[in-house]
């Protein structure tokens, strides 16, 4: 499965306002509820249904729930193996778990992401120096029919 075909669905979803906890292209999706529909449009049912999160899930506990989903239902890559419709892992603050994802869209010269943003909604960014010092890891959606 191309890169290209998880970005062109991604970038479906801009404009879509921030809404915790959804997953609904147009209506409302936070970071993670953005991958899910980018999951479900592309390769169907979901593997896992998340349980209800807090906005703070995870940082009491310094546990990694996220970055543990990510390794159970996507391929893990390098970091500087940068590939179109690679699934980005963000840490927000030093010392933090990992709670943010994006979608790599252009990669190169002027990289971007696409995520849901609180207090912005769904949107591409360049994926700045800032961006990048927070990337922890780097996925790639498993091939179709797994």
């Amino acid at each position: 499965m191309s890169g290209a075909r998880f970005v062109t669905v991604a970038r479906g979803w801009i404009g879509t306002p921030y809404v915790h906890q959804a997953s609904c292209r147009g209506a409302g999706a936070d970071c993670l509820g953005l991958v899910r529909g980018i999951w479900r449009e592309v390769l169907g049912a979901e593997p896992e249904v998340p349980p209800a999160y807090s906005m703070d899930w995870s940082e009491p506990q310094r546990d990694e729930r996220l970055w543990a989903a990510a390794l159970r239902h996507l391929q893990p890559k390098a970091l500087e193996d940068a590939g179109p419709g690679d699934i980005l892992l963000f840490r927000m603050r030093d010392g933090a778990v990992a709670k943010h994802l994006g979608l790599a869209a252009e990669v190169g010269g002027q990289p971007s992401f696409i995520h849901a943003y609180s207090g912005h909604g769904v949107v591409e960014s360049p994926l700045s120096t800032p961006w990048r010092r927070r990337l922890v890891a780097r996925f790639q959606f498993p091939e179709e029919g797994c």
